[in-house]
């Protein structure tokens, strides 16, 4: 299951040097608005401990990691709604994702021009935001218009609906993104079909100057991703703060010059991996492995699925089939030297179809078709 999320925001923001550290693939760069035209598209191994440790135990022949696919959407403008800067393209490339990563410029540097002459991360995101309710509001009164028609002598079905579509254009009418409107899970399910563009989960990078990348981590330390910081909590969106710069350096590296840069830098790990382990807690996913002789895997999964689910993962022949899952938590397969010596403990777990997965769990699946 790759998860695609679309890397955006104003031109000249650093989406491209970004997108390039994390899959690269070489995305064109240059000072200049609409530089990138085409969504350039890449996938992005998730970086898990937990895979590395399950591979030197068990020394498969191959490993495969969980996935994201990324895009890198071009830049918006101020009436891109109403097709400015090839506007009606780009918010048609945003509509083809599950999340949006929101790249906002934390920097300032007088060599690099900014669309706006001016660094101010909170009016950019406001652009951004208002570019994309203004193309949601379209969208549903154009919708709104045939289903109210239809609610004059319809059913009740039909006049929630045309209910829901009003007061969410109200909504957006009054500045509020879908994402943050207070929607039941049913209201939700029912505006999918739309593909609204600010009912997507959002969590904003900011980019900062190489100088400045450790400060950033810590609230306090750097105004301007402080501000960020605040809109993040404000509507429950994730929050990233990196420098485009470094990250193409450490994309360059092996690990163990990697390592030692980060430690430099006085930082952990990369931004990236941040970026993209706070994108797999923004969309609710989750990991299981299937391990073996011949292979170590990493699959992705929402969170609350059950064994059944996670079966159809891997192929709809394991759900249709479907058996057993035998089942053993990560840390007990660690801890025992592998699978023998789990069952040999007893940790080994035989369970149904409608079993709740667990981050972490390692499955083997028995079926029949």
């Amino acid at each position: 299951m790759a998860v695609r999320c679309g890397i955006v925001g104003l031109p000249n923001v650093g989406k491209s040097t970004i997108f390039n550290a994390l899959t690269a693939a070489g995305a064109e760069m240059a000072n200049y608005p609409f530089c990138t035209i085409e969504p350039n598209q890449g996938m992005v191994a998730v970086n898990d401990p937990r895979l590395d440790a399950l591979t030197a135990l068990v020394r498969p022949k191959r490993t495969l990691p969980a996935v994201m696919e990324f895009l890198d959407i071009a830049g918006l403008v101020r009436g891109a709604s109403k097709g400015e800067g090839l506007g009606n393209q780009f918010l048609g490339h945003i509509r083809q994702v599950e999340a949006v990563a929101h790249v906002v410029r934390c920097f300032i540097n007088d060599d690099i021009t900014h669309v706006h002459d001016r660094v101010d991360p909170l009016h950019d995101i406001l652009v951004i935001d208002t570019e994309l309710m203004l193309a949601d509001l379209a969208a549903l009164e154009r919708r709104h218009k045939t289903i109210a028609q239809k609610a004059r002598f319809g059913d009740k079905e039909t006049k929630d609906l045309a209910a829901l579509y009003e007061t969410v254009m109200q909504g957006l009418n009054d500045g509020i993104p879908v994402r943050r409107q207070k929607l039941t899970d049913a209201e939700r399910e029912a505006l999918k079909e739309l593909f609204l563009l600010t009912a997507k989960p959002v969590m904003y990078v900011c980019n900062v100057d190489e100088k400045e990348v450790a400060n950033a981590q810590i609230p306090g330390r750097h105004p301007l991703v402080d501000a960020v910081r605040k809109i993040s909590a404000e509507e429950g969106a994730g929050v990233v703060a990196i420098c485009g710069v470094i990250e193409a350096e450490i994309a360059e590296l092996n690990a163990e010059e990697r390592t030692a840069f980060l430690a430099d830098l006085g930082l952990e790990e990369s931004g990236l991996d941040r970026l993209v382990r706070s994108a797999f807690h923004l969309l609710g996913l989750m990991t299981y492995f299937t391990v073996g002789p011949q292979e170590v895997r990493a699959w992705t999964i929402p969170q609350k699925s059950t064994a059944y689910d996670a079966a159809g993962v891997i192929h709809t022949d394991f759900q249709r089939g479907f058996i057993r899952a035998e089942v053993i938590a990560y840390k007990d397969f660690m801890a025992s030297g592998g699978e023998q010596g789990a069952k040999e403990k007893g940790l080994l777990r035989v369970e149904g179809r409608d079993y709740p997965m667990v981050d972490g769990d390692i499955l083997h699946f028995r079926f029949n078709v």
